[in-house]
């Protein structure tokens, strides 16, 4: 990384933040690692004249995208059981498969994989839930992209660990191995409420209390775990976390489509996030989160493309769209999921969800420069009359030209600066996944 500023002269910039307008016409400083100054062209080059200039002049810069959940590794999955529902999907097809086949070097050759994915498509965290967190630490490590590593917990045996104190016990290592590692964040990661114990449970919220991470789940995906959980327990998932303690502002509440009024209203007063997989959740056939009503209740609603396997594209520009779009068809109202909205899902709410908003998710003065470019110059992008909007229903990953991590140029594409390679490239290149 240069100790120089670099000076991106942008046509639009999307701060995302709360209340700012489109800027036109605008520049952002990068200077160490943060932002230094969102500034009108002529301005910036007066109070940066040495900078190194970046002409980005048909580009909208806004934050780098967060995928608030996904499982890497299973890029190498990508396409191996569609068309199936969750469950027979998980038992007939998936896991044994991954018993067959996950290992250490497997879940770092699919983790590599999907952040070059994510990193063209201009992603820059990767929230993971996967086995060999180490794997996945040092896949992102390598690429140069921000991650949210799980310490992962299933109560069952797999070929990464013998049951859940091993699974705790060797996320715990994992933790501490990599532990300050500025691109790397930890979460406690117990699976769904139907592979985990109570006992499992409360071990992971208090792992989560001792460490200060945050809380990573599959909850209420299909009609048939509630109805599971009524079975087995005497009532429904997210009753059942609730008497655990699970419920707070640490917990991300993954897919959450099957919710009745009052489970909504709870996730609200207790400060749940719900990480809302619109593409995923169709494929599988497994409903569509009541967002409506999400919104009208407060709930901190983000976005992830979940995992390879279940949604094939890993594409958080389609899981915008899809969230915009899925919404009004839904429920007839074109305002329930703004353009603006949508783009909130994926940067600054998702960074709350994190516990980074402090940090990332905006591009403010003193954030962290985790910056994406776009190009609104091809023909099917013009023109352009809100910048925002046409992020959301006209552009596409394909039309992301640069990204940068903590300032560091993470990918450019050929057309502007092909000298420029990512590290996940090289990484790649020196060891292609089979």
């Amino acid at each position: 990384m240069s100790s120089t500023p670099t000076l991106l002269k942008a046509g639009w910039i999307v701060t995302m933040q709360p209340g700012s307008p489109v800027l036109t016409e605008h520049a952002l400083v990068m200077d160490g690692e943060r932002i230094a100054a969102v500034l009108p062209w002529h301005e910036a080059e007066a109070q940066y004249p040495q900078a190194e200039r970046v002409e980005l002049r048909q580009h909208v810069l806004i934050p780098g995208l967060i995928n608030a959940h996904t499982h890497s590794a299973m890029s190498l999955l990508r396409g191996v059981a569609d068309d199936l529902a969750l469950m027979d999907w998980l038992n007939n097809h998936i896991w044994p498969l991954e018993k067959k086949w996950v290992s250490e070097d497997w879940t770092y050759q699919g983790s590599l994989l999907s952040a070059a994915e994510a990193l063209r498509g201009g992603v820059t965290y990767l929230n993971d839930m996967y086995f060999f967190p180490t794997a996945m630490a040092r896949a992102a490590l390598d690429a140069g992209i921000r991650a949210g590593v799980s310490i992962n917990v299933i109560d069952f045996p797999t070929g990464y660990a013998s049951g859940p104190d091993d699974y705790i016990a060797k996320g715990l290592a994992a933790y501490e191995q990599f532990k300050g590692e500025k691109l790397l964040d930890w979460t406690s990661a117990p699976h769904a409420p139907y592979t985990v114990s109570d006992e499992t449970f409360i071990k992971l919220r208090q792992l989560a209390e001792t460490h200060d991470l945050q809380i990573h789940c599959h909850i209420h995906e299909t009609q048939d775990e509630v109805e599971g959980s009524v079975k087995q327990f005497g009532m429904r998932p997210l009753e059942r976390l609730h008497k655990l303690g699970l419920l707070s502002e640490r917990l991300m509440a993954v897919h959450m489509v099957h919710l009745n009024e009052a489970e909504i209203a709870l996730i609200a007063k207790q400060g749940v996030h719900l990480v809302h997989n619109p593409s995923s959740n169709l494929k599988l056939a497994s409903g569509v989160a009541p967002v409506k009503a999400l919104e009208a209740a407060g709930v901190n609603t983000v976005l992830g493309t979940d995992g390879a396997a279940s949604n094939n594209r890993q594409d958080m520009f389609a899981e915008i769209r899809a969230a915009a779009l899925l919404a009004k068809g839904v429920t007839g109202d074109p305002l329930t999921v703004s353009a603006r909205t949508a783009l909130e899902m994926a940067t600054i709410r998702a960074a709350k969800a994190m516990g980074r908003a402090a940090d990332l998710g905006s591009l403010e003065v003193g954030k962290l420069a985790d910056v994406v470019a776009v190009s609104l110059e091809a023909l099917e992008c013009r023109p352009v009359y809100h910048a925002d909007a046409q992020l959301v229903y006209v552009a596409g990953r394909e039309h992301v030209s640069d990204v940068w991590v903590a300032a560091a140029a993470c990918w450019r594409s050929a057309s502007s600066r092909p000298s420029t390679r990512a590290r996940c490239w090289r990484a790649l290149t020196r060891s292609s996944p089979a």
